[in-house]
Formats: structure tokens, sequence, C-alpha cells
């Protein structure tokens, strides 16, 4: 079936523009990304099969690498690009949205809300800093390193010289988990004791560091305050 012999509430252009793109579906907004259809398929029907090869999931066809979505029959390198380019827009959206949200970040639900957009569906660790001032505001927020599927360094130094240069009173430290378990190992739990005493001697607090793994988190300010 060609996209013209659907009826017009049935083409996603014009849903869209009758009923809103909140009334669309994922595949239906991509459709509209994609543009036209491939290879005897309407435009909608490509947007369907793309979505059954990410799981049904934009966070899995976002964390997607342009060569796979490449491969995907048709699609080619500029839809490619294109639906790369809008899933990173939804992403900074997500993420614009919880910096604007003028609260003082006071605990690890909120680090997990603001940084589960940046490491989320991620293989491979990376080692973040939310840099805050005297009343917990967020200052900014940086990536320190990237490591493997198992491991990044906490580079201590690298953290203490930005904490200094941006003035800030407080760290909190961030990093993710690709295997699924937010649990910390030895070596997080060391790092964290000499990133914790190298900040302390400057009079800068650590105020957590909290680990992400996707669906869960793990906080080493509650695991101090439920012993």
């Amino acid at each position: 079936m060609r996209i013209k012999d659907l009826c017009p509430d049935e083409r996603p252009r014009e849903k869209l523009r009758r009923r809103g793109a909140k009334a669309l579906s994922n595949a239906e907004l991509l459709a509209i990304l994609l543009g036209s259809g491939i290879g005897g398929k309407n435009v909608t029907e490509v947007a369907q099969e793309l979505m059954v090869n990410a799981g049904g999931r934009l966070t899995l066809l976002g964390a997607m690498p342009l060569e796979r979505l490449m491969a995907h029959k048709g699609l080619g390198e500029v839809r490619a690009i294109t639906i790369a380019a809008a899933l990173e827009l939804g992403r900074r959206t997500f993420e614009e949205e919880a910096v604007i949200d003028r609260r003082s970040i006071t605990s690890p639900q909120l680090v997990y809300r603001l940084m589960l957009p940046c490491l989320k569906n991620l293989d491979h660790e990376e080692c973040w800093a939310l840099f805050l001032n005297r009343s917990n505001f967020l200052i900014s927020k940086e990536m320190i390193t990237s490591g493997s599927l198992e491991s990044t360094l906490i580079d201590s130094g690298r953290i203490l010289r930005k904490a200094i240069e941006k003035q800030c009173s407080g760290v909190i430290l961030v990093h993710n988990h690709p295997s699924g378990s937010p649990q910390p190992g030895q070596a997080d739990i060391h790092q964290t004791e000499v990133l914790r005493r190298a900040l302390e001697a400057v009079g800068i607090r650590l105020t957590d560091h909290v680990v992400i793994a996707n669906n869960a988190y793990y906080s080493f300010s509650e695991d101090r305050e439920g012993k």
C-alpha cells in the first residue's frame, strides 16, 4: 500500500497537522523524518520495521551507531543521520528540562533523572562530575573520562582542578554500569574515597557518587545514611 492510498487521517503528516504531534505513534513520527517509502513499502511500514529492529524502544534506536542504522535496507546515510539527529535533540530536550529545574540537587533521584539521558544504554562506562554551588544548584556538568565495558578511570586530579576553577562548593560523581547492576565494585569504592579526600583537602565536599545502570541506581550517600 502506498502512503497516498491511506485516508488523510492515517497519513502521518496530515494526522500531525490535524491532531498534533502527541497523537502520532513513534513509528508515525519516524515516518515523517524518513519522508518516503523504500522498495515498494510505504514510509509508515519502513518506520514500523525500524522500530521492530530496535525492540520497539526509542532509547535503543537512539543508541544505534550510524552504521547499524544504515544497514537497514534502503535507509541510507542521509536518513540515518536525520534519525540520529532527531533522537539526539529529544535526548537533549529531556536533559535541558532537568537542568532548567532550579531546585537544589539534594537527592540521588534528581541526579539519576538528570544523568540518565547521557548514560542510558551505553556500551561503555563514562565518568561524569556535577559541580554545585553552596545551595547545591548545578554550575555545570562534564564528562571526565570514557572507558570500556567494565571500567573507567575516575580521574581525581582532573576533577579537583575543574572544581577549583569553577569555585564550586560540592561535587557529585556519576558513572554508569553497562552490565545492568548499579552495585559498586572495590575499585569504585577505593577511587571514591581517593576523590573525597582530595576534594576535602581544599574545602570542597564530595556530596555523592551515583552509579547508574539504566533502570536502577546506587548512591554512596544513601548507603552511608542507611548504615
